[in-house]
This record gives structure tokens, C-alpha cells and sequence, in this order.
């Protein structure tokens, strides 16, 4: 059995994903990149995660899979077991916002079913499938062996856009799903947790920058600036690695403080 542990990013092509992996295979995993549409970008994931990686390392590759489809998520699974024989983590991060960003009062099905499917069932069924993995793996484990699964949602499962609707519920469900998950697999010592970033400076948020900058002077967040990839990359480690060995099912914030919602002065 291989020793160096394995991590399956979804949604690992760009943005918090891709800060997610390149933290990872600079904390001495090989990373499975997955990724839906853009393979230039999960490439160029690839080649920044391998310019960090141990040069003895195994490498990371990369995993078209839309893990919305059953049949995909599968694959994705069985593609990762074949490359390195282990499962040590996996981050759910693929998601997607609401369709046209709708007032609720205009919502569509087709988005509701879209942004759910992938934000919400993709993860907790991708979550099952890879559950049975480790459990089975933990019967006879392998070197340094710690089964660990993270959430990726948002400050938006609880800060409410009447005009994302579909994607609020989404990731107030993930939080929800994370606990159920930690519950179940505690006795199988597989740990899992949610981290909860803010506003991160990706292209996803790139229209919004003049008016973030000046929210952020202002003290929208008590961290006066906005977050990276890599703060959440940082985080997402630190739990892989074993940071918070008798913790399981707790929500990282990684906002800047945007949580402690101070009353104005």
C-alpha cells in the first residue's frame, strides 16, 4: 500500500478549489483534481500543485466528473482508487450559484434542480460512496491513515440573498449533511467537518470588487480585506492533517470574522 495519503478535490479547476489542492499537495498529499468542463484550468490546478509538491511525491491528476450524475461520481471514485490504491479525504467543493440569480418570487425549477443536484445530493451522495471506501480501508489501514472528509459551503447558509434562494438552501443543507455525516462515521474514526468561507477573491466574485473593496474599508468584516483561496486552502489543511484530532462535525468560518455580526455603533 502506497504511503503518502490521497485527497479528492471536486471542483478543484479554479478559484477556492484550486486553492484547496495546491495547500494539499503542499501539505504532502497526492491530489485528485476533479473537475466538470474546463480542463485547461484543472491542468493549470495541476501543474501549480506539483510545483509545490514533495519531488518524491505521487503526483496529483486530474478527473473530468460532473458529480451531479450518479454514474459520474462513480467513476471519479474508481478513478482515484486506480491511480493510488487510497482514500484519505475528500473535500466537496464543485458548486455552482443560482441560474440568472432569480428573486425567489421568479425561481425556476431548472435551477433549483441544477444547483441542488450538484451544491447538495452530488455531495452527500459522493460522501456515501467514498464513506464505504474509508470504512473499509480503516479495517486494515494503511500508513498514516487519517479518513477525513470536509464541506465546503458558505457564510450564505445563514446570511440570506432572496435572490439565490436555491443556492442559500443548498449550502444551509451541506451544513446540515456535515453533521449527520460526522455522527455516523465517528465510531469508524473517519472525522468530518465544514468550512465556511466568506468573500473570497475569485473570478465568481470579480463583478463585485469596487463594491466589496469599499464594504471591506467600511468594516464589513472585522479582517479588513478579502479572503484568497489560499485562506481557505490553509484551513482546509490544517483539518486534513490532523490539527483538531478530538473534533468532528464543527463549522470552520473562514470570513474574515463576518460571523460575529457586530451590533453597529
Amino acid at each position: 500500500m502506497l504511503e503518502q495519503p490521497v485527497a479528492l478535490v471536486t471542483g478543484g479547476s479554479r478559484g477556492i478549489g484550486r486553492g484547496i489542492c495546491v495547500e494539499l499537495a503542499r501539505s504532502g498529499f497526492a491530489v485528485c483534481i476533479n473537475y466538470q468542463g474546463n480542463e485547461r484550468a484543472a491542468r493549470e490546478t495541476q501543474r501549480l500543485c506539483d510545483a509545490v509538491a514533495h519531488p518524491h511525491g505521487l503526483g496529483s491528476d486530474i478527473c473530468q466528473a460532473d458529480v451531479g450524475q450518479a454514474a459520474d461520481r462513480e467513476r471519479l471514485v474508481q478513478a482515484t482508487l486506480d491511480r493510488w490504491q487510497r482514500l484519505d479525504v475528500l473535500v466537496n467543493n464543485a458548486g455552482i450559484t443560482s441560474i440568472g440569480r432569480l428573486d425567489i418570487l421568479e425561481a425556476t425549477e431548472e435551477s433549483w434542480d441544477k444547483v441542488l443536484g450538484i451544491n447538495l445530493k452530488g455531495a452527500f451522495f459522493l460522501t456515501q460512496r467514498v464513506a464505504w471506501e474509508m470504512t473499509r480501508l480503516t479495517q486494515s489501514p494503511p500508513p498514516n491513515f487519517q479518513p477525513t472528509i470536509v464541506n465546503i459551503s458558505s457564510v450564505s447558509a445563514y446570511a440570506l440573498s432572496t435572490n439565490r434562494g436555491d443556492y442559500c438552501i443548498s449550502k444551509a443543507g451541506l451544513s446540515l449533511a456535515t453533521q449527520l455525516w460526522a455522527l455516523r462515521l465517528a465510531d469508524f474514526g473517519i472525522r468530518v467537518y465544514e468550512v465556511r468561507p466568506g468573500i473570497i477573491e475569485t473570478d465568481m466574485t470579480a463583478a463585485g470588487k469596487d463594491k466589496y473593496d469599499h464594504l471591506f474599508t467600511e468594516g464589513l468584516t472585522p479582517i479588513r480585506r478579502w479572503g484568497t483561496p489560499a485562506d481557505v486552502g490553509k484551513a482546509v489543511a490544517a483539518l486534513v492533517t490532523g490539527a483538531l484530532p478530538y473534533c468532528t462535525g464543527e463549522v470552520i468560518n473562514v470570513d474574515g470574522g463576518y460571523h460575529l455580526r457586530p451590533f453597529p455603533r
